[in-house]
């Protein structure tokens, strides 16, 4: 049978001394317990660091545990989550005139953590903190396409159908996903509401893993031309700000 990988080892290894010392540690420190070069510890700490497992402190460079450790056991606090979509997901709503939604896996339901109402004043009710059915809304079946981990298999899910747009079987479902990974972004036509639709983006956390998806919401011809596609201006929009937030959960922690 193959060894263990030296690299993960001593990645291991450089955690369990942050976390046993009870103080910050320095490059030096970290090497000479290693008994390894310097440069060697250095690429093994920035890694960790980029992934948010490690801090660094800017003034002393001294090395801690980092805050990202706290979401492998829980995923990305919501709040935490939302302070850091806000900005973009407010611009994305003034740029495409969409509702804007950001929803996270949560059990057999998408969980909406922050919704932007649409910029035209029409009459709209604030969905924050409300349950959205995975398999009928576009952030609903975008976690299904990409964050299958984090949410039930389609074929445990309750396909119940809420217009006749809705993907009620299991074959029109996968067909569904299967579009959405190819595509890189998932819609929905009508199949919550009707005359309403969505179109979804995965959020990507440090090593391109999805922890939520951002959605964007208006009626059915706003949003998609002939064939169902998209259009593209709102759609490359969407994309845009789906990269801008997931670099800033990749990158800040």
């Amino acid at each position: 049978m193959p060894g263990p990988i030296q690299s993960v080892e001593r990645a291991a290894t450089i955690l369990r001394l942050l976390g046993g010392a009870g103080r910050p540690l320095a490059l030096a420190e970290l090497a000479a317990a290693l008994d390894l070069p310097r440069p060697t510890v250095h690429g093994i700490v920035r890694t960790l660091r980029e992934e948010g497992l490690v801090d660094q402190d800017r003034v002393s460079a001294l090395y801690r545990l980092g805050s990202g450790l706290f979401t492998l056991a829980t995923g990305w606090d919501r709040h935490d989550l939302r302070s850091r979509a806000m900005n973009w997901a407010d611009a994305l709503a003034g740029g495409t005139g969409c509702a804007v939604y950001l929803a996270v896996p949560d059990g057999s339901v998408a969980g909406v953590v922050h919704h932007v109402f649409r910029p035209d004043g029409s009459p709209q009710t604030l969905r924050t903190n409300t349950e959205h059915p995975l398999h009928a809304t576009a952030w609903g079946k975008c976690l299904l396409a990409f964050a299958p981990v984090s949410t039930p298999a389609p074929r445990d899910l309750e396909l119940r159908r809420y217009t006749g747009r809705t993907a009620s079987t299991l074959a029109m479902l996968e067909a569904h996903l299967a579009t959405a990974r190819t595509r890189g972004m998932s819609t929905d036509v009508g199949e919550y509401e009707t005359g309403q639709g969505g179109a979804a983006v995965p959020l990507r956390s440090g090593g391109g893993l999805t922890v939520a998806a951002l959605g964007i919401a208006a009626p059915v011809e706003q949003l998609f031309g002939g064939g169902g596609e998209p259009r593209p201006a709102q759609a490359d929009q969407l994309r845009a700000a789906g990269r801008e937030i997931s670099a800033l959960l990749g990158t800040i922690r």
